[in-house]
């Protein structure tokens, strides 16, 4: 896309109070990862309170993840070892919310169909992390540049985990779950048919 995602934009205005302080992007994205693995504790709890909780922390984790990379930019203070944290913090997050919904969902009307939809999810998070990084070093992207998810008109494909708030709230976390677990693998089918036309140029 020429112009950067909506969520992007706003994380771009937000982060600019932070440019004159202490914090850096890897302490924002440390609290994003700890934002996330709290939201995925509540999911597991099997508790319709707990999840619209979680829901909501985890949609706050995912646009907060936005910060980080502004805050770089704007500081000037792109490291490797951001380009490698924020990625694997962010594969962490989908792999535990992945997880703990599964198991929150264990004694519903998936029943054990929800741990596999989680497993599932979960690993493809992780797969997709390493074919992602991949990419991004035959893209010659590790300079603190990463792959992008494919989007439209101001919107991201990862965009459509915001969604899981409102969802959850008004009682269709099962179904969402079922579509995500499904479209975790697609997506990560897709960057792997990706990086195979790369490496054959």
């Amino acid at each position: 896309m020429k112009k950067p995602p909506y969520d992007q934009r706003i994380a771009r205005l937000l982060v600019l109070p932070l440019a004159q302080t202490p914090v850096t992007p890897n302490h924002i994205t440390a609290m994003t990862l700890l934002l996330a693995l709290g939201a995925a504790c509540l999911f597991a709890q099997g508790d319709g309170r707990a999840a619209d909780w979680g829901a909501g922390l985890f949609v706050l984790a995912r646009f907060l993840d936005h910060l980080d990379g502004e805050l770089a930019r704007l500081k000037n203070a792109k490291s490797r070892f951001g380009y490698y944290f924020d990625y694997i913090a962010g594969a962490l997050s989908y792999t535990a919310l992945f997880a703990g919904i599964g198991i929150g969902l264990s004694d519903g009307a998936l029943g054990g169909w929800a741990l596999v939809l989680g497993a599932a999810g979960a690993a493809s998070s992780i797969l997709s992390l390493f074919i992602n990084l991949d990419i991004d070093k035959q893209m010659e992207l590790s300079d603190g540049q990463a792959t992008g998810y494919p989007g439209y008109a101001g919107l991201e494909l990862e965009d459509g985990i915001y969604l899981i708030a409102p969802i959850a709230w008004f009682g269709g976390l099962t179904p969402f779950f079922v579509l995500c677990g499904i479209g975790a693998a697609v997506y990560c089918l897709w960057s792997a048919w990706s990086l195979v036309k790369l490496r054959m140029g």
